[in-house]
């Protein structure tokens, strides 16, 4: 069994909307039958007794190999604790390969299973030993290191539940949520909104005694101090007992409490200095230790804190006790689960010094043993929730501190007697902290966790906003990209700032930033990325489908042109027309539920057919007025774009927009076939945005299909006469269509440039010229710049064979390079005669001809 090639298709993709790894199994002659294998299925059950309780959705044969890696790799994440459910194997038409498709929440895990599952199967089959607990170890440990921690995830949890899409930024806790203008970011418990002032304020603890003070809210009297000298100086002005903490500290790092001897306060004030250069001594409240959360200037939640400690049994000691509570295993380290692990370091030590005791000590029976002095989480202290019973009052009081620093998510540490009652005669606010810790109130150790990602999901969007913007996505064999610029036009018409990608470049309102072909989904994140854009529409190829699924979770509107009979077919395992038509439904399948729009070609029954796999609604268009799909969807007041002699009808219920076709300039008046069905989807999803029809038609009016606008897509130019028509059509549909288009075109004599992609199959190479030959009278063929895989001469000669039986064109010549046929052709070219040339370097190949219609 042999791995040949595995790719993360990162959103929704030809086999799930969940995230998955593709694998390509190659087995070759070594493949066979599990049953074959003698006890494989038994060897495999020993060794990961838990496989047998997963359901594949695979119909091949449950014996396969690999089926079994597939179960192995899904089921490896299942016992790591990963939340995946979807797997499956497919078998290929090629012999012995298979393609195993598995879930995974996060991509390294996921990679790191195929991995673990490819060991064991060889174990399996090799009679060798597998260490489950080990693999399953592995995979826990990774993902613990890399997913979000706990406050990110509740974040997005929240965004999630209210269909806020968003997108990890970082390896670390940065996110993004919602798209272009309407973005929003956060870093763990900081937003895009937390003011850097007031940050700054909450670091300095010094300003924010004095600020809260301002305020009337009770704080511990204390001041910064110089040295150790002037820290028991301090000691005796305040009156013992006092805390001794660094003035920009934060988890509790430096800081000494109950101090009441002036050894115990030097000694703080050193511990203290190493943090930071300023160092305060406040006094010393007693009580129980509060966090206090704040969203948007509102109590959400309270917790009070208690510092890791332990409860004599009379028969363990202090040592043994500790390890008995991080055996727990919702304790773990950092801040990934729910509790931390007690650190048993020279702190915890310590302060069992000072309390008489050792690690070796066996307290009595009830007798608590306190290992620090602050309660931080992230030492090994505990939290227990109590917002339900904090005071108005006391609120008030906490919403007024926050309001005073300005921070928009705010930890307040508050040391009282209770929180049921005002704070004022019972305790003081001791500490502002801007990005606090959100675990305890999410999974505190005793008590309710509270809605904490909820409330900041909350305080950034407002009741009803689902952050996102309008995103069209075009897919099809032919015309997608022209279709896109009319759509884009349109939008911008309506005074939006698009963001649209092709397969020139990427644009952000008008602005080209990216060049090259840019129709896969790491160019559509570019653009839902972008803070500058309003509406997103997204050419959306088969290739990039494939190697990484769609760039979006969903769409607003998708747009499907056509589906061509040979064009990309013996790809990436994608053979027939259904099986590519599979890959271009899967931007229908990926509309929003409800309230999303498919428009659908209905002259193409392939993509007719997309219409049973939509979430959302429909809109057909032809050319046709008579066509049976869209008669039959009329005749259901539903919505349907045709043409009426010269003009696009969009009808539904009854209620008719026309547009007539002399407005609309990419159509020629109606000559150019293909041109009309652009604009008719480009009608289709306008109306799908709820756009209105005066914009529509201002955006169809104005757009000019140009080298400038939509280069490479049926580009006029006029020399000496003689017209010239520059194209980037690469495949038999498309050339159809230019056929059709140019037949209505006057001309004493046809001539045309082609070359063909090597990756195209031989018919269909040859199919290209079979077309050509019975239109055109001369034919210059040029081998491309890239052959993509093919010998030199290969596909020349795949194009003559195509014109070996052509009833017009008599005149053949060959040349190496694209220029080279360029200027072969504008040699010839005589007044009242006609020039197509089938560019491949899109933007090369223009200047070169705009440089020879400039030179006359």
């Amino acid at each position: 069994m042999k791995v040949s090639r595995i790719r993360a298709l990162r959103g929704p993709n030809l086999w799930s909307r969940h995230t998955v790894i593709e694998v390509i199994v190659c087995c070759g002659a070594t493949e066979f039958p599990v049953r074959e294998i003698p006890d494989f299925l038994g060897c495999l059950r020993e060794r990961f007794p838990q496989i047998n309780l997963l359901q594949p959705e695979s119909h091949q044969e449950a014996g396969m190999v690999a089926h079994a890696l597939e179960r192995a790799a899904l089921g490896l994440q299942i016992q790591a604790g990963c939340p995946v459910t979807f797997s499956k194997t497919v078998h290929t038409l090629e012999a012995g390969t298979y393609q195993v498709i598995v879930e995974y929440s996060e991509e390294e895990v996921g990679r790191l299973a195929i991995d673990l599952a490819q060991a064991l199967c060889h174990a399996a089959a090799d009679g060798a030993s597998f260490d489950l607990d080990g693999a399953v170890h592995r995979l826990r440990e990774l993902d613990e290191e890399i997913r979000l921690g706990p406050s990110t995830s509740a974040v997005v949890r929240a965004a999630t539940a209210r269909g806020i899409p968003f997108r990890r930024l970082t390896d670390g806790s940065m996110v993004q949520f919602g798209w272009g203008s309407r973005q929003r970011r956060i870093q763990a418990a900081e937003t895009c909104l937390t003011s850097f002032v007031a940050e700054s304020i909450a670091q300095d603890k010094e300003l924010t005694r004095t600020l809260l003070n301002a305020a009337g809210i009770p704080i511990a009297p204390g001041r910064q101090v110089a040295n150790a000298e002037d820290a028991w100086t301090a000691t005796c002005e305040i009156g013992a007992p006092v805390v001794v903490k660094p003035q920009d500290g934060n988890q509790g790092r430096g800081v000494g409490v109950n101090l009441m001897s002036r050894e115990q306060v030097e000694a703080a004030y050193a511990a203290a200095a190493e943090i930071s250069g300023k160092v305060l001594v406040e006094r010393y409240i007693p009580g129980h230790d509060y966090r206090i959360l704040l969203v948007g200037n509102k109590l959400i939640a309270a917790a009070r804190r208690d510092p890791p400690q332990v409860i004599g049994d009379g028969m363990h000691s202090v040592g043994q006790l500790v390890d008995r509570i991080n055996s727990d295993p919702r304790r773990g380290e950092g801040h990934a689960n729910a509790l931390t692990k007690i650190h048993f370091d020279e702190i915890a030590h310590a302060h069992l010094a000072i309390q008489g005791l050792t690690a070796e000590s066996i307290p009595s029976q009830g007798t608590r043993v306190l290992l620090r002095s602050n309660a931080n989480l992230s030492t090994g202290g505990t939290a227990t929730d109590v917002t339900d019973d904090v005071h108005p009052e006391f609120a008030a009081r906490m919403e007024a501190a926050a309001q005073m620093i300005g921070l928009d998510i705010c930890g307040v540490d508050v040391v009282c007697d209770t929180v049921s009652k005002p704070l004022e005669g019972q305790g003081a606010v001791i500490e502002i902290n801007a990005a606090p810790g959100l675990r305890m109130h999410l999974q505190p150790s005793f008590g309710k966790g509270r809605a904490v990602g909820e409330a900041i999901i909350a305080s950034m969007f407002k009741k009803g906003d689902d952050a996102r913007i309008p995103v069209v996505a075009v897919t099809g064999t032919n015309g997608k990209t022209t279709t896109v610029r009319l759509i884009a036009n349109i939008l911008d018409c309506q005074g939006m700032r698009v963001g649209m990608t092709s397969t020139d470049g990427v644009y952000i309102d008008g602005q080209r930033i990216d060049t090259g072909d840019c129709s896969g989904p790491k160019s559509a994140k570019k653009v839902l990325l972008h803070p500058d854009v309003d509406a997103a529409v997204l050419e959306t190829a088969r290739g990039g489908l494939l190697r990484e699924g769609l760039g979006f979770d969903r769409c607003d509107v998708a747009v499907v042109t056509n589906i061509g009979m040979g064009d990309h077919l013996g790809l990436s395992y994608i053979n027939t027309v259904e099986d590519l038509t599979a890959v271009k439904r899967v931007v229908v399948q990926n509309v929003t539920p409800g309230t999303g729009i498919a428009v659908l070609n209905a002259a193409d029954p392939f993509v007719a057919g997309m219409a049973a796999h939509c979430p959302g609604k429909v809109t057909f268009f032809a050319r046709d007025p008579d066509n049976p799909v869209i008669a039959r969807h009329r005749a259901q007041n539903k919505r349907v774009v045709y043409l009426d002699e010269d003009a696009i009808v969009a009808s539904e219920g009854g209620i008719e927009y026309r547009i007539p076709l002399s407005g609309i300039p990419v159509t020629q008046n109606g000559a150019i076939p293909f041109q009309i069905e652009n604009a008719m989807a480009a009608t289709g999803a306008g109306w799908a945005l709820g756009l209105d029809w005066e914009i529509i038609r201002a955006g169809l009016a104005n757009f000019v299909s140009d080298t400038l606008t939509a280069p490479g897509r049926f580009n006029l130019f006029s020399h000496r006469g003689a017209t010239l028509i520059a194209d980037y059509g690469h495949n038999a549909d498309a050339i159809r269509a230019l056929v059709r288009a140019i037949d209505k075109m006057p001309a004493k004599r046809r001539s045309v440039v082609i070359s063909g992609a090597g990756d195209r199959r031989d018919e269909d190479i040859r199919q290209q010229t079979e077309i050509l030959g019975d239109a055109f009278d001369e034919v210059v063929l040029y081998q491309d710049q890239c052959q993509r895989g093919r010998a030199d001469g290969e596909v020349l000669s795949l194009l003559r064979q195509g014109l070996e039986h052509a009833k017009r064109a008599r005149d053949v010549k060959e040349i190496r390079g694209e220029f080279g046929a360029i200027d072969a052709a504008f040699a010839n070219l005589k007044d009242g005669e006609l020039c197509l040339i089938l560019i491949d370097q899109v933007e090369e190949a223009l200047g070169h001809i705009t440089k020879r219609v400039v030179a006359g």
